[in-house]
């Protein structure tokens, strides 16, 4: 049966106690045997004592001992031994039978310190006796005493001592039986804290502790208790989210310990490690042992105390990667993989982008500049005066017009929430854009129709939905010839989306692998195009950026029948 604590506890006390108890008694019991001995002995000294002065040192006067023996007790035996062994006299057996007592043990204890004890059974009479024996100049006296009842009686200790011990053991039982409850309460409550710890979840507030040490120590346990877990919750909490900004992370991390075993991945870095890495696998370990990531456990093996980071950059598979390592504070560390290769591209793209913005600026105010200068540095008559104002003028409305349309891009691409989406009638806006565009298209003879139906609505921005169509139509004003035709209709819808074509039988593009950069900023399909007839470059970006803010998408091609077609999507209004 298991024990509980207040019983090991009174068990330990009893024991200690039983054994500082019998302790005590042992050496107070052989304490006092002792002292009644030496009582007996100083007794037996006495008698050893007058027996010399009877005989005065003299052995020839033994005689003389027969008469004194009733001055002893009648059982006392007493034994004369000369220094050789010799037993000269002995009132129980008569000497001449007596063997040499030389070896006897008190003899000996004698010889060596002047007296000596001894209980044993005589050999001469079978007899048990306490044996005194005392050294003198010519002789040994020894006095017995037999060793009876009465003898063993005087000289076994007192009981009374013994009586108080027990008392005062039974006494203690009681104070430790006590001391152990008062210690094991304590304990016990500490005991259940942890059993309701173990079950579910204990209310600290419901423990009362006693007012002691233990007490204090166990409320100091609970209370730590309840703020751990409340950590612990706390850091499962922030743990959760981590993991779920890990999973959802656009980047592929992997966390490995300090001997490269590894602790944690994502699936975007498997995604990631596998178009790098040419043989498929699932193991982020094996990046250590590919020619790809060279670099990377280079770094690893030969970093400083204090080279805690490294970063490189991988090109595989037409993509480009970035490679990071973060090194920790117990030398393990983390590997992020990036895919970059939009990021570049956007940053090719800004490059080109100033340089052709740059370009294009250039024109027009190269034009203005050369204008004004002939006007301020030449005398010229006012026909020609005014030729070269009007000239500075066109490109000012050019200047314009590329600012504008920059200022467009600009704002769909970084303030998407500053257009107001409403509904969009598409025939009442097609009837604006061709009523505003009567005369260029009437200049050029460019008939505009469409089949769309009237009810069909489109929930959108109006300026962005306008700008679609007049700079598809712009684009056909200046490029695509005289006596043409453009051809507007809505071929297909579904639950979300109207799906629109619009076309015209102009010249078209002959080399198609110009259609895919159409909606290049700036792009000229041959140098020059743009200037020549007017326009800021940016028709179609715009285009194509007004279609995405309208979560859609547009295509360009040749039309069979000859001319370009533009295949685009906008969201149906409900």
């Amino acid at each position: 049966m298991k024990t509980n604590y207040k019983q090991k506890l009174f068990l330990y006390f009893v024991v200690i106690f039983f054994l500082f108890a019998i302790g005590v008694l042992f050496l107070e019991q052989s304490r006092e045997k002792e002292q009644k001995t030496e009582a007996l002995e100083e007794k037996l000294d006495a008698y050893a004592n007058l027996i010399d002065k009877i005989l005065k040192g003299q052995s020839e006067q033994i005689s003389g001992i027969d008469s004194l023996l009733t001055l002893f007790p009648d059982n006392i035996r007493l034994t004369l031994v000369n220094r050789q062994g010799k037993v000269l006299y002995d009132n129980a057996v008569e000497a001449y039978k007596l063997e040499n007592h030389a070896k006897r043990p008190e003899i000996i204890k004698a010889y060596e310190k002047g007296r000596g004890t001894d209980i044993r059974t005589s050999v001469s009479n079978e007899k048990e006796y306490l044996y005194y024996a005392k050294l003198f100049t010519a002789y040994y006296v020894r006095v017995a005493l037999p060793y009876d009842i009465q003898v063993r009686h005087f000289l076994k200790p007192d009981n009374l001592f013994l009586y108080y011990i027990i008392a005062l053991f039974i006494i203690m039982l009681v104070l430790i039986n006590w001391a152990a409850g008062r210690f094991s309460k304590s304990i016990k409550q500490l005991q259940d804290f942890t059993r309701a710890v173990e079950q579910g979840n204990p209310n600290v507030h419901e423990i009362n502790f006693p007012q002691d040490e233990l007490g204090e120590i166990g409320a100091k346990i609970a209370e730590n208790y309840k703020h751990l877990k409340d950590s612990k919750k706390e850091i499962a909490l922030e743990r959760e989210k981590l993991l779920q900004h890990v999973y959802s992370s656009e980047e592929g991390l992997c966390f490995f310990s300090s001997g490269k075993s590894v602790e944690f991945y994502n699936g975007l870095f498997i995604q990631y490690l596998n178009i790098i890495i040419d043989t498929a696998n699932s193991n982020p370990a094996n990046l250590f042992r590919d020619a790809s990531f060279e670099k990377i456990a280079s770094f690893l093996t030969n970093r400083g105390k204090q080279d805690n980071y490294f970063e490189t950059q991988i090109n595989k598979q037409g993509k480009i990667f970035t490679v990071r390592v973060n090194i920790f504070d117990d030398n393990s560390f983390e590997i992020i993989i990036n895919n970059v290769t939009k990021q570049e591209k956007t940053r090719r793209l800004k490059q080109e982008m100033t340089g052709n913005i740059t370009h294009e600026l250039r024109t027009p105010v190269t034009g203005i500049r050369g204008c004004l200068e002939t006007i301020l540095e030449h005398r010229m008559d006012p026909e020609k005066k005014q030729y070269f104002i009007e000239s500075a003028y066109n490109q000012v409305l050019a200047l314009s017009e590329l600012i504008q349309d920059m200022s467009l891009i600009t704002k769909i691409e970084e303030a998407p929430h500053s257009f107001k989406l409403e509904k969009v009638n598409i025939s009442e806006l097609l009837k604006n854009l061709r009523n505003d565009l009567e005369i260029q298209l009437n200049e050029k003879n460019i008939s505009m129709e469409w089949d769309v139906l009237e009810d069909i609505t489109v929930k959108g921005n109006r300026n962005l939905l306008y700008s679609i169509f007049r700079n598809l139509t712009d684009n056909v004003i200046r490029y695509a010839g005289t006596n043409i035709s453009i051809l507007i209709n809505k071929y297909n819808e579904d639950k979300d989306f109207y799906y629109f074509s619009y076309a015209d039988t102009g010249i078209g593009i002959s080399e198609e692998q110009h259609l895919n950069r159409l909606f290049e900023r700036f792009y000229r399909i041959n140098e020059g195009r743009t200037r020549d007839t007017g326009g800021s470059g940016l028709g179609l970006s715009i285009v194509k950026n007004a279609v995405s803010f309208h979560r859609g998408t547009i295509v360009a091609k040749n039309r069979a029948g000859g001319g370009l077609e533009f295949l685009f999507k906008l969201p149906r209004m409900y």
